[in-house]
């Protein structure tokens, strides 16, 4: 008789366990990456909607690219999902330097590219993708897309975050507000304080939308 209790308690707990559906974040209960969502009876069809990823924007600028981003401030609806889209339309040699986790070419030719870490002896990997291929951009690694077309391309980049955030290397490094000290910059780099001036007084383009 013990023995039939002691199973029976263990199949209830069993069943239990099964049968819990944990509350996961949702689009409507979560404050989550500096965004509060919505009351669900507030919400309407346009949260869950992003119409503009078709229209290419002006390459004209010094990285000669543009990114469309698709994250939660476009698209209420990502709220919690921890996903997000982005278009990058790219002049003929535009660079554009982004933090991405998934990147498809649309149209036109790129070279990407990711630097691994010091202790694996900062290897570039790099590849040239046609339209349709696609690249993958290991997690917090530095890494590029350059159109070594004559034409103008596009792709399509999906990111593994909902607000992701983005960190150029040239913006950081010379154009922080207040300036890095210039002594800090010409130890890390190696260079003559000339050069490290030179650098901080130029205007480094944010090429995101």
């Amino acid at each position: 008789m013990k023995l039939f209790v002691a199973l029976l308690v263990c199949a209830l707990a069993i069943s239990s366990s099964f049968a819990f559906d944990p509350k996961l974040p949702s689009f409507y209960t979560v404050f989550i990456n500096g965004k509060l969502c919505k009351n669900p009876n507030l919400t309407v069809a346009d949260d869950f909607l992003f119409r503009e990823i078709n229209i290419p924007l002006d390459t004209n600028n010094n990285a000669g690219s543009i990114v469309t981003m698709v994250a939660i401030d476009q698209l209420p609806g990502l709220n919690t999902l921890g996903i997000s889209l982005a278009r990058i339309d790219y002049a003929p040699y535009g660079l554009n330097p982004r933090a991405t986790e998934v990147i498809m070419c649309v149209q036109g030719e790129l070279q990407v590219g990711f630097v691994l870490s010091n202790q694996l002896g900062n290897r570039l990997v790099t590849q040239i993708l046609k339209s349709e291929d696609v690249f993958v951009f290991p997690f917090a690694m530095i890494h590029f897309q350059l159109n070594i077309g004559k034409t103008a391309a596009v792709a399509i980049s999906s990111l593994s975050s909902q607000n992701p955030g983005v960190i150029t290397i040239a913006n950081a490094e010379f154009e922080s507000k207040p300036p890095i000290n210039s002594k800090v910059l010409t130890k890390a780099f190696q260079v003559d304080k000339k050069i490290i001036d030179y650098l901080q007084s130029q205007f480094w383009y944010n090429n995101h939308s």
